[in-house]
């Protein structure tokens, strides 16, 4: 559960962005066949079974083949967990977990320069860490932490297939 309204205004505030939510299961149907045409795909879900067949499992095949921007955000670092696309997706070699509830993170800026994060400065904020290991070594890294009880990597990029994507934990 998440609070859908502002999640949904966060996107909507921005110029030019028209957001579509759907449940990854429509999406994958794709009728009217207007998937391809997206600017970018946005995840917020955290699917832990791996789909045998069928639509979902297709687009996890497909995933990259166009240029869209794949954003990854928070818990759908985890989804699919025994995907080798989503895992390559992600660029987390291993993605087991645990989790600490309440906690008060000091966010830094590690890469100042790159588009996302060009102007911000570091924060912090209440929220739960998660102890994962961190993004792997072709990714690049835009935002960390030193929290003890926290992976250090807090967002990155990559390139997936021909993909661009950007990873917010």
């Amino acid at each position: 559960p998440f609070d859908v309204p502002n999640f949904l205004g966060l996107f909507r505030s921005m110029p030019g962005v028209d957001c579509y939510p759907q449940d990854i299961e429509n999406f994958a149907m794709d009728w009217g066949g207007v998937r391809k045409r997206y600017d970018a795909l946005v995840f917020y879900n955290m699917h832990m079974q791996q789909p045998a067949e069928g639509p979902v499992a297709n687009l996890l095949q497909e995933l990259g083949e166009t240029r869209q921007g794949l954003v990854v955000l928070h818990h759908a670092l985890l989804a699919f967990p025994d995907s080798p696309e989503w895992t390559e997706m992600v660029g987390m070699p291993d993605r087991s977990f645990g989790y600490h509830m309440g906690q008060e993170i000091v966010v830094e800026i590690a890469d100042a320069s790159h588009p996302i994060t060009q102007g911000m400065r570091g924060w912090r904020m209440p929220d739960e860490t998660y102890t994962m290991a961190d993004a792997g070594p072709d990714c690049h890294v835009l935002l960390t932490t030193h929290h003890p009880l926290s992976m250090r990597t807090l967002a990155w990029t990559r390139s997936y297939r021909n993909a661009r994507v950007f990873c917010f934990q």
